[in-house]
């Protein structure tokens, strides 16, 4: 029975590592079930506490270098704080809308993303003032810094989900 329990965790999980595309807490859906069934089944040992601290640091270090990333990005190129605030509104914003107008899977999601991230900052820097050419370049310095801090927090989440998938099954 507990491979059938270590089985779905596995297939759950990969569906959650998949939001992360979306910018939404996958990494952290991964932990929670993880959690769970090492709480429900603690009898059985599956997952130790050395794997489980493992996996929570590399989920908070996901949130930390998606955060960073993204707001550098847009500070670096020169915009305000609350710029960077837009970017990471905007990029969560875009990853949803993109996702339907896009239609090609995960890349229309990651375009949306970065695109919305560079769009937040362009909106608030334009209605604070500031000349559109300035702008534009607070917009892509926005969308590439999403751009990474997606891509580092989807490869950490596929590192914790490897980890988890090792240590369910893993004697």
């Amino acid at each position: 029975m507990i491979y059938l329990f270590a089985t779905t965790l596995i297939f759950l999980n990969a569906c959650w590592l998949a939001l992360v595309i979306f910018s939404l807490p996958g990494n952290w859906l991964m932990l929670i079930s993880t959690f769970l069934l090492a709480w429900w089944q603690k009898d059985s040992n599956m997952f130790s506490i050395y794997t489980l601290i493992v996996i929570t640091f590399l989920a908070c270090l996901g949130e930390i270098i998606e955060f960073i990333a993204a707001a550098t990005g847009a500070k670096k190129a020169g915009a305000s704080w609350l710029g960077s605030v837009c970017a990471l509104i905007g990029a969560v914003t875009g990853a949803v809308i993109g996702t339907f107008v896009i239609p090609i899977p995960v890349f229309g999601t990651l375009i949306g993303a970065c695109s919305g991230a560079g769009l937040g900052v362009l909106g608030l820097e334009l209605l604070r003032g500031k000349e559109l050419k300035e702008t534009l370049g607070y917009g892509i310095g926005a969308g590439i810094g999403e751009f990474i801090g997606i891509t580092s927090k989807f490869a950490l989440g596929i590192l914790i989900w490897f980890i988890i998938a090792v240590a369910a099954f893993w004697p």
